[in-house]
């Protein structure tokens, strides 16, 4: 960076960053890649209606009528620019949701693409944190109608409205600044699969009893963290990856954000009230914030520094963070590459057998009239039905289309998937791929439902079997080969 271009910096005003944050990079070639000037906003929203509202995540319909902590979405608008030309451009918005249901993604596209003229709605991204106490997006999943609740549809609306807004905001008020990032390190995720002596598994099963063996799968305890700073080198925004999706408190019945709500609170004091904090949920369809054993020590050590669970959590995660921050802002980049590539990949799916059609079919024809209505019968009916339609169309139809964003920022890479991914093929990304840190973002753009391990599939249960999944084993590992490629492809000219 010259020194004309350092003083201009130094002599910007400061901005409202609850609803601005910057970052920005002054031309320079990066690897053989052209660098250039990063304008960067961001901005959030609550995203909880007002209304009393059914909450999504169980089988059985809740609805609540209280808020104990709001439902957010947070927007972070990047673009490079050289003088006029726009080199390359991403929206990318965290929702505090249980997923991004297959159509909100598009639906929202044709908003911002109205309201954005100078935006490729193409290079935008919604990711949700699998909060289970947010509102359900989806008719006839559970039983709401005649109930004094807002409807699916109706919530589905106001989403879009709020998720506009937020975004527009962010756009419109990009300026220049600095990135870093940084590693660091929290117990949050827990692999939730207990296996035992006659080689099943179980998701949540007990784990003191004498047939217990183990636990499935591996655990990923990192925390990716990338930092924006304005001109005077403060943090103004933060996006934060942890591989686990927030769910300790999924069995209220009350709004919720879970634990990230927590982690906003403890990063705002940290780093100031206007920070905004972009949540990441890495590949963890095998973890959850869940304790599956050692828990009788880990509620006393929480119970002795007077926390409830989810503010230890936020604990660890804040601690996390600052470890990372200790690094990043050792290394405030000004010059930096913006590569971003959307890429639609063809997966296998997992091929329904000819055993669990039939036992999907002989349950869905077993459900009466009367059950059908039955708030805790309506998922399991949906299930089924899901079931024996892909078996009837997989011969034809044997692919899953995914939208994939990798994204390079320098050297860091940022790619995403629709999936409840098992952890170990997020591990195989960040292994494989060749920026020093991976973001791994799954329930990305839509909801594909679980990934899992062939061990899993061999051990059973849910997130395992049939019904929780479009894909399977071979699926999980060509996701992996593709977004690998696609992120090494960006490092091509090295």
């Amino acid at each position: 960076m010259n020194i004309r271009s350092r003083n201009k910096r130094r002599g910007c005003h400061h901005f409202h960053v609850i609803l601005v944050v910057a970052v920005g990079v002054v031309g320079a070639s990066v690897a053989g890649v052209d660098a250039a000037e990063l304008l960067v906003g961001a901005a959030s929203v609550s995203i909880t209606p007002e209304q009393p509202v059914a909450l999504s995540g169980q089988i059985h319909t809740r609805i609540a009528a209280d808020v104990e902590s709001p439902v957010t979405a947070t927007a972070v608008a990047i673009e490079t620019r050289q003088g006029d030309k726009v080199l390359d451009q991403a929206i990318m918005v965290s929702c505090d949701l249980v997923a991004i249901r297959d159509d909100i993604q598009q639906r929202f596209r044709q908003r911002v693409k109205a309201s954005l003229p100078d935006f490729d709605v193409n290079k935008l991204f919604l990711s949700a944190t699998h909060t289970h106490t947010a509102p359900v997006m989806r008719e006839g999943v559970y039983v709401t109608e005649g109930k004094d609740v807002i409807q699916p549809a109706e919530y589905v609306e106001f989403l879009l409205g709020r998720l506009n807004d937020v975004v527009i905001r962010a756009w419109q008020q990009r300026k220049s600044g600095g990135v870093g990032w940084g590693l660091g390190h929290a117990l949050v995720a827990h692999n939730r699969r207990a296996v035992y002596a006659d080689g099943s598994a179980r998701m949540y099963g007990g784990t003191d009893g004498p047939e217990f063996r183990g636990i499935e799968g591996y655990e990923d305890h990192y925390v990716d963290v990338l930092f924006f700073f304005n001109a005077d080198r403060q943090v103004i925004a933060t996006a934060v990856n942890v591989a686990c999706p927030s769910q300790e408190v999924e069995g209220r019945g009350a709004v919720n954000a879970d634990f990230w709500h927590e982690v906003r609170l403890a990063l705002r004091k940290r780093f100031g009230e206007e920070v905004q904090v972009l949540a990441w949920t890495g590949a963890g369809g095998d973890q959850s914030p869940h304790l599956m054993w050692y828990k009788r020590a880990e509620q006393r050590m929480q119970l002795l520094r007077g926390l409830t669970r989810l503010q230890e959590i936020a604990r660890r995660i804040d601690l996390a963070v600052d470890e990372a921050y200790q690094g990043a802002k050792q290394d405030i980049r000004f010059d930096v590459t913006l590569i971003h590539r959307v890429k639609k990949l063809q997966l296998p799916v997992r091929k329904v057998t000819e055993k669990e059609f039939a036992e999907a079919k002989a349950f869905y024809d077993s459900v009466s009239d009367e059950a059908k209505l039955d708030p805790r019968g309506c998922l399991k009916r949906m299930w089924s039905q899901q079931t024996v339609d892909r078996y009837e169309r997989q011969e034809t139809n044997p692919h899953y289309t995914m939208e994939l964003h990798a994204i390079r920022l320098d050297d860091v890479a940022i790619c995403t998937n629709p999936f409840e991914l098992y952890t170990e093929f997020g591990v195989g990304m960040k292994a494989r791929s060749k920026a020093v840190q991976t973001f791994v973002v799954q329930l990305a753009c839509a909801s594909g439902y679980y990934v899992p391990t062939e061990e899993a599939v061999a051990g059973g249960h849910y997130s395992a079997e049939i019904f929780s999944n479009l894909v399977g084993p071979e699926g999980g590992r060509s996701l992996v080969d593709q977004t690998v490629e696609a992120i090494n492809s960006m490092w091509e000219t090295n």
